[in-house]
């Protein structure tokens, strides 16, 4: 609502004050009390209007984000309430508690026992740290353990390749955690940032994948290179990489199969892809995301083991947070297997899937007023 009226004074601003107006800037000391704009004024006016937009922009993408975690917020706050009801300083009882709203918060086990010792320490150290300091410590503790485990803000979609052609991004996944849409949605982000992209549809095994992917690629204005149901996987891989290296494309994301039948046939399938893109470029993939249905919780866990027992899986991208109050899996999943978390979705919309930034994460989580 608040980004909506902001856009409308923006509108009303351009069409109902002049030029000479908006450029009024406050003078220097000792002159009159407005300087009509000269040449570095209507410079400035134009910096003002740039941050102006960029700033409702910022505005728009933390709405986006504290309304997707506003469930995970309400449910852990309400839990956080009753560990400390009736208490004024943080002693061991708050702490057993903390733990368990920690752990059904779908934090994980091993990463609520790390966060628990790291406020031990603090309050061994401190002597005394009262029970209303404790939602701004759980907030410098877990955005400190993100960035301990390689969870560095994400900016913007700007993925450059550090070689000649194209940066490859093989995409896996179960079937139902939103892989096709995550594609979907990251082909339209970095089309928007102005590369040239394209997509894979090496997921051959379900007919719904192909076409699903298709859809995305008319809807998003990007070409998705596609072979025959059934068809060899790497096959699909090969054909992608080369044409998009023929079209001077600066991205190529490739769709890969959600589900095999063991652990042993998806390592086999996946080192295949990645063995015959590499004749086309030596050091692809530049990365291996996998995608994880956030509001799974602990299923999640348990796909992002098989995943990276069977392969090496560089990012990650954790959908479906808008619906669930299980945003805590975030935070364990990248305490857990240090591995990057690249990518979060919000929402149904296109622009729902928003970079992963810690410190924007964590003060949503724990922002009262937010």
């Amino acid at each position: 609502m608040c980004a909506a009226v902001s856009e409308l004074f923006c509108i009303f601003a351009r069409i109902y004050i002049p030029d000479t107006l908006q450029g009024v800037r406050a003078p220097p000391a000792g002159r009159g009390r407005y300087a009509l704009p000269g040449h570095h004024d209507l410079q400035t006016r134009k910096e003002i209007k740039i941050m102006g937009f960029f700033s409702l922009f910022g505005g728009k993408k933390k709405e986006t984000l504290d309304e997707g975690l506003a469930k995970t917020k309400e449910s852990m706050f309400s839990k956080i309430a009753r560990a400390v009801a009736g208490k004024s300083k943080v002693d061991d009882e708050v702490l057993d508690n903390l733990e368990e709203v920690l752990v059904t918060s779908d934090v994980g086990v091993d990463t609520t026992l790390r966060i628990i010792e790291r406020i031990e320490a603090r309050v061994a150290r401190d002597k005394y740290v009262s029970t209303s300091e404790l939602n701004n410590i759980l907030r410098d503790e877990i955005a400190s353990l993100l960035t301990e485990n390689g969870s560095d803000d994400t900016e913007g979609f700007n993925l450059e390749a550090s070689h000649e052609g194209p940066y490859v991004v093989l995409v896996v996944g179960v079937n139902g955690v939103g892989k096709t849409t995550t594609i979907g949605k990251l082909a339209y982000q970095l089309k928007a940032a102005g590369k040239k992209v394209y997509l894979g549809a090496a997921d051959t095994f379900r007919a719904a994948a192909v076409e699903q992917l298709c859809i995305w690629g008319e809807r998003v204005g990007v070409p998705v290179i596609k072979q025959q149901m059934g068809s060899d996987p790497a096959s699909v891989a090969y054909d992608t990489v080369s044409s998009a290296i023929a079209g001077g494309a600066d991205v190529v994301l490739i769709d890969t199969a959600g589900r095999l039948h063991n652990k042993v046939g998806l390592m086999n399938e996946l080192t295949k892809i990645r063995n015959v893109i590499r004749k086309l470029l030596p050091t692809a993939p530049d990365d291996v995301l996998l995608v994880l249905d956030g509001s799974t919780g602990q299923n999640a866990f348990e796909q992002a083991r098989q995943f990276t027992a069977a392969t090496e899986v560089t990012s990650m991208a954790i959908t479906k947070l808008d619906g669930t109050a299980k945003g805590g899996v975030v935070i364990g999943i990248s305490d857990q297997f240090k591995i990057p978390v690249k990518y979060i979705g919000l929402g149904e919309g296109m622009e729902d899937l928003q970079p992963f930034n810690r410190r924007e994460f964590v003060d949503s989580l724990f922002d009262t007023k937010a």
